[in-house]
């Protein structure tokens, strides 16, 4: 990767790392569907606010459309819906780690879809590296957890599907779609799904009461999707959705070290060997060696 790309996928790991945690905070207020619904808007404002300032040109044909909003709600409203539902009833660490499959799922749709992103006997060391590496890291409170819903687990695994399934049709159909505009339209017809279908399956559809709890939307939809999906959707094709999809590595690394440095938790060798794990998983997955041409013996 260049040097842009990794700036866009370290400071989207960054912001995407407290995300669970929000999640956990909102959905003890408002129901999943709520949560998700609020987040979608608030997403869907800043991304377009963006393309506005940019003055970009959005999509007018008919088939670009249905392509979003088939891949909206898919790469977006379904996964956060169900990782907010599966929260509901395990910890949010445990979630992280279920989340961290996204690669794994994402290398073997890729390979069978897109012809620039084929599984290597590289690849998957580097990625089987970096889910250690989450395990490790997250391995004192996945014991604490033992005692997760079935359910709960089983919800943020198919959430991760979704993912690792969306990106890779986002790089196979969005192509044609100008950078901003591919992040946006996402957004946009997510938050129109589930403002039309949210009040319809969730009754009572609740309105935030706490204000806590409107911080967690604001931060989740602004941040965590508004910005977070513009460059999800640009590193998805610049460097392939089987990279880019390893941000959700970062995760656990940016979470745990919020909790040493602001919740006063300890710095244990399980935050330290699962860091040098994942840092060694992107160096594997991304590392190219260096071709050397050997010039051709002179004829006699």
């Amino acid at each position: 990767m260049k040097p842009k790309h990794w700036l866009v996928f370290i400071t989207l790991g960054a912001i995407w790392s407290s995300s669970f945690l929000w999640i956990k905070i909102g959905v003890q207020d408002v129901g999943p569907m709520s949560l998700t619904a609020f987040r979608m808007l608030f997403g869907a404002i800043t991304a377009v606010a963006i393309g506005v300032y940019q003055k970009v040109q959005w999509p007018r044909d008919l088939r670009t459309w249905l392509i979003f909003i088939v891949l909206g709600p898919a790469s977006l409203a379904i996964p956060i819906f169900f990782i907010a539902w599966g929260e509901q009833t395990i910890d949010s660490a445990v979630a992280s780690i279920l989340n961290a499959t996204t690669p794994l799922f994402t290398v073997v749709i890729a390979h069978f879809m897109l012809q620039d992103d084929k599984m290597t006997a590289q690849k998957v060391l580097g990625l089987l590296i970096g889910f250690a590496g989450t395990v490790v890291l997250l391995s004192e409170d996945l014991l604490a957890s033992a005692h997760s819903s079935i359910l709960g687990q089983a919800a943020v695994i198919v959430a991760s599907i979704f993912y690792a399934g969306s990106a890779v049709f986002a790089r196979k159909l969005t192509q044609h779609v100008q950078g901003t505009v591919r992040g946006a339209m996402p957004l946009i017809t997510s938050a129109i799904v589930m403002w039309i279908v949210g009040p319809m399956i969730e009754k009572p559809f609740e309105i935030p009461s706490l204000p806590m709890t409107w911080i967690a939307i604001l931060w989740l939809g602004i941040l965590g999707s508004g910005l977070a999906v513009l460059m999800l959707w640009y590193l998805i094709h610049e460097i392939g959705p089987t990279r880019a999809t390893l941000t959700t590595y970062l995760f656990p690394i940016g979470g745990v070290i919020l909790g040493v440095l602001f919740l006063d938790e300890h710095l244990s060798w399980q935050l330290l060997a699962g860091t040098l794990l994942i840092i060694l998983s992107l160096a594997v997955v991304n590392w190219k060696p260096s071709i050397q041409t050997k010039s051709a013996p002179k004829e006699a």
